[in-house]
């Protein structure tokens, strides 16, 4: 059978205007990319809205337009992502669209066949008895799994692990059929949305925590060639040949760049899969650019100018930031940096005040004289207490007009010669 090509998208983030315009921009270059690829099918495993979205917001006109024209071209699987950007029944009216191809939404734990014919078969229960005699291609669909209800089950203190546990017998148990649609020559996938294991974020941390949904050793075992992962929007792959032919595990990464500071290329995937090999590469989308300039102190405009010369801001979102305290607020000077960087796209000055901070000493109170006060304080502070006490003992003695006759004094004689002081 020859290989199956697949556009794999994922984390679209359609939503406000914040993301609406690089979303859009990116998702559409992706679709002309696929078509021009002449791909079999399409997958977005999640996230395809930011939230919510009322039928009437633009960013809903806009995904419809956008997954109906891919439709138009090639069968279409969307899958359920996180709750709180897709809300349950979110995706139910793209099997709608009424395009030239299927869509179909997975918004359970199935398995989906897509014949030889163009349409799509769905299991009745999480798994099909045995392989439709004309599957094309098996995917095994895992949208995002509700942790409330795992809690409520195994126990909230138990849900992390519990999570884990019934994921990897869930996949072990999709190792049967993906077998015998192997011996029937159909390609199989897996199409999940959820964190793996020892994978890395867009940020660059580690995902090493025990609330983590799937391992690799419990997604290879599904037996599945491919694995079409959403919800972590940075690209990465591992691979594994072995008994099963090579099998590849993907994240897609977001279809564009949506915060600062995110590591990496975004893009889709282009996807090759057979019954026991499966590929894929990344095909970059025109994602924005963004540019980080920081500073440890107060922002220095001759850095910032240099800064400037060495990154083409031209075009890019650019953000700066600096640390200064509380009493050095004032002295920044936001304008000039706004004008210095009047040809990015969109700037942001985030500036951090740390406050000034008064340290208490525990205790004081009880202590009898004010000199006491003042050497516990200064110990806390590792200040030296002999100068502060000498200025007490000389407010204490003289008047506020003395002092300041002989602050006056003493001053006028650093710019008089000797002699007028000795006089004096």
């Amino acid at each position: 059978m020859n290989p199956v090509s697949i556009a794999h998208f994922s984390d679209l983030h359609y939503g406000t205007a914040a993301t609406l315009d690089e979303a859009d921009r990116c998702f559409a270059a992706a679709i002309d990319r696929a078509i021009a690829e002449r791909v079999d099918m399409a997958v977005i495993s999640g996230d395809a809205t930011d939230h919510g979205l009322d039928l009437h917001a633009p960013a809903t006109a806009r995904l419809l337009a956008q997954v109906r024209r891919l439709a138009e071209h090639c069968p279409v699987l969307m899958l359920q992502g996180t709750f709180s950007h897709e809300p349950p029944g979110t995706l139910a009216v793209f099997r709608l669209l009424g395009a030239r191809h299927p869509v179909h939404v997975a918004d359970r734990i199935e398995q989906v066949a897509l014949t030889y014919d163009g349409q799509w078969i769905a299991s009745d229960g999480w798994r099909f008895e045995r392989i439709a005699p004309d599957a094309r291609v098996l995917l095994s669909c895992v949208p995002t799994i509700n942790k409330a209800q795992v809690a409520v089950a195994a126990g909230a203190t138990e849900a992390a692990q519990a999570a884990g546990e019934h994921l990897a017998a869930l996949l072990a148990g999709f190792a049967p059929l993906n077998r015998q649609a192997r011996e029937h020559g159909a390609a199989t996938a897996m199409v999940a949305h959820g964190t793996l294991f020892g994978s890395i974020n867009e940020h660059g941390v580690p995902m090493a925590g025990f609330d983590h949904e799937f391992s690799t050793g419990a997604i290879f075992a599904a037996d599945a060639q491919a694995a079409m992962l959403g919800h972590i929007h940075r690209h990465q792959q591992w691979m594994r040949t072995g008994d099963s032919g090579k099998q590849c595990i993907a994240y897609a990464g977001s279809i564009g760049r949506f915060h600062h500071g995110e590591e990496g290329d975004k893009g889709f995937l282009l996807w090759r899969v057979s019954a026991n090999h499966a590929d894929c590469t990344l095909a970059p989308t025109p994602a924005r650019r963004t540019v980080d300039i920081l500073f440890e102190g107060k922002p220095d405009l001759e850095e910032l100018r240099a800064a400037i010369e060495a990154h083409d801001i031209a075009g890019a979102h650019v953000r700066v930031r600096w640390t200064v305290a509380d009493e050095d607020r004032q002295s920044v000077d936001r304008a000039a940096m706004t004008r210095m960087l009047a040809d990015a796209a969109h700037l942001k000055l985030e500036g951090r005040v740390i406050p000034v901070v008064r340290a208490r000493v525990p205790g004081i109170a009880q202590l009898g004289t004010l000199a006491d006060k003042v050497r516990a304080w200064a110990h806390l502070t590792g200040v030296d207490p002999a100068y502060v006490l000498e200025s007490l003992e000389t407010m204490q003695r003289e008047t506020p007009a003395g002092i300041a006759e002989r602050v006056l004094r003493a001053q006028a004689c650093t710019e008089s010669p000797a002699s007028s002081c000795l006089a004096a």
